[in-house]
Parts: structure tokens; sequence; C-alpha cells
């Protein structure tokens, strides 16, 4: 199944109106078919208030680095609270991949959701997300570290004793489960695709798994999944070791749809930084109480700057590349 989205996703993205080409002072990274007069990183409002929509339906989905109907239940009173506030009908819809979500929101079928962190930078200039928030506490934003897992049994202390080995990466787009390791790993001694072949297993939670499973001697995931993981039951966190540890990046952003009509965003900002998370996901969500705002442009700058250390960037070049390769990988896995 998700092998026709991926190329789907793909052949979509590559598609872009000629009218955009010459219609725009300034655009930066973005795709030609968004502008960025105002230098903020993030696309313009259309200045045509006949292209802004104001969907009767809102349509609303979380990052997919885990089951993606895990998260449509711990979302349940926040979506059910959206739809009150806005006084619109909300549903959640599931994506497998980060390629659908991005699509999804570029093709207007997703107007408001979460996007994991190196995501975040594809979908602002892939498909016009504004990101607005992250998951946070009264005074700061939530944010999470990459970290490589090992077996608790296994013998190897440090990143260097995983030459030759079998490392999982997640997908392609991620910054922690991939970006990172290309841009951190090398001064630890470990350099991806030279010192090993990158095995990417698609999720978080399944690159750890696999590691618990045997199917990987190590794995680069999020923090916050690892430690989530352990809440939930799904492992038992003393049955693993963590051999490294990345300084913070912020987790999770939330954004919504470039094109919605300004009142409609505005709206959805205030019911958005106005919301309590309920004792349910304040647990899921490793103590995190509200929707805390932030700004695309500075907060992400340390995930732009891996982005580039790692050789890649956000563009639709590297997007095209790491899709393919993404799909290839999931091809491999299956058989």
């Amino acid at each position: 199944m998700n092998k026709p989205i991926l190329f789907c996703a793909l052949s979509l993205l590559l598609a872009a109106p000629a009218w955009a080409a010459d219609a725009c002072s300034n655009r930066g990274e973005l795709d030609t078919q968004y502008c960025d007069a105002n230098k903020d990183l993030v696309a313009d409002v259309p200045t045509d208030p006949k292209k802004w929509k104001n969907p009767s339906t809102i349509v609303f989905t979380y990052t997919p680095v885990e089951d993606p109907a895990v998260y449509e239940n711990i979302f349940k009173p926040f979506t059910t609270y959206l739809a009150k506030c806005l006084d619109k009908k909300v549903v959640f819809y599931q994506v497998q991949n980060n390629a659908a979500e991005i699509e999804a929101m570029r093709s207007g079928r997703l107007h408001v959701g979460g996007f994991s962190t190196g995501p975040t930078a594809f979908a602002v200039n892939l498909a016009g997300a504004i990101p607005f928030a992250i998951k946070g506490y009264e005074k700061d934003y939530q944010g999470y570290n990459l970290i490589v897992v090992v077996k608790a049994s296994s013998p190897f202390e440090k990143l260097s004793d995983l030459k030759g080995k079998k490392v999982a990466h997640t997908a392609p787009s991620s910054n922690s489960g991939h970006l990172a390791p290309l841009a951190l790993f090398p001064a630890q001694g470990l350099t991806p695709e030279k010192d090993y072949k990158v095995l990417f297993s698609g999720k978080h939670d399944q690159s750890v798994l696999g590691v618990g499973s045997g199917d990987y001697d190590a794995a680069a995931v999020a923090s916050d999944v690892f430690h989530r993981m352990g809440v939930r039951g799904q492992i038992k966190e003393s049955d693993y070791r963590i051999i490294y540890r990345s300084q913070k990046f912020p987790t999770s952003s939330f954004a919504y749809a470039h094109d919605l009509e300004p009142k409609l965003a505005d709206k959805m900002l205030t019911c958005f930084y106005d919301y309590r998370f309920p004792p349910e996901m304040v647990k899921a969500f490793d103590g995190a109480d509200r929707f805390f705002p932030i700004n695309y442009k500075t907060n992400w700058d340390v995930v732009r700057q891996v982005a580039k250390g790692s050789g890649g960037g956000f563009d639709k070049a590297t997007y095209e590349k790491e899709t393919k390769r993404e799909a290839d990988a999931a091809k491999a896995k299956k058989g």
C-alpha cells in the first residue's frame, strides 16, 4: 500500500504550475507555486482571496512516527474540542508515511497536522505548510535528542563499535532517524554508508523493536518516541542501552496550510494555543500540556543546519531522491 502512495506523492510533488515561476519577488527554497515576499521562509498567503479555503470539514493528522491508529485515539479529546472551537467538523486522517502526509497538504486534502522534525522542513518548502506550534509547557517547547539504542546485553559501548554492523535509520526525510546521523556520526568515528550500510526501517518504533528482536544491532531514533514506547509498555527500556545522545532538537511541529482563509487560520491558532491537554495526553506526550507557539525561521534553524551538514537540504531535488530511496527500501524489505 505504501509504494503506490510514495510514487503518487512524488509525481504530484514534481508537478508545478507554470504561471508561478515569474509571479514572485522572492521564493528562497520554496517550490515554484509558493512565494515568500516577506522572507520569513514560509509560504505567503495567496494575494487573491478567491484562492483562500474555508472548508466545512477540517482534516487533521499527526506524524506517522508510530502506528497512526495510536495517535488518532490520543488526539480524540483535542479533535473533539477543535470541532467545537471552530464550529466545524474535524476528522483525523491516518497517513502511513511522511511522503503521504506532505502530499496530502500540498494537494489540499490536509488542512492542519503534526509533522515530525525533518519532514516539517519538506512540508514548508514543498507543501506550503506554516508551522505555528510544538507540544510544550508553560515556558518552553518540548524537544528531543537523537539517540542510538542497542540491546542492553550487547558489547557495543560507543558509535565507532558499530562499524560493519546492522544499523537502522528510519526514513530518508527524518531528522533524528537519518539526517542528523549523517551530519553528526562522522565526528564520533562512524560514517553512515561508509562504515555501515544504512537500513531503513520505515518508522522509529520499528527501528526500536528491530533492535529488540535482533534484526538490527543498533538504531538511530528520537528519544521521545523511545521513552513513549516504554511508558506504553511496548518495550522495557531496561532491555536497551543508549550509547549516544545528541543536542536537543525541536520535536514535531503543528502546521496549517498556507491557503486557509486568514480569519480561519487565526481562529485555529487561538483554538490550539488556548487548549490544555487532558491527563491522558499529558501522559502520552511526556508531560507536555499545551501547544507552545514557535517560529519556523528561528526554531528550525538547527534542523536546517543539520541538513546542510549531512550534504542535503529540503528542496524538491533532495525530496525526489530520498523519496525514491525510501520506496526502494520498502520494496526490498518486503522481499
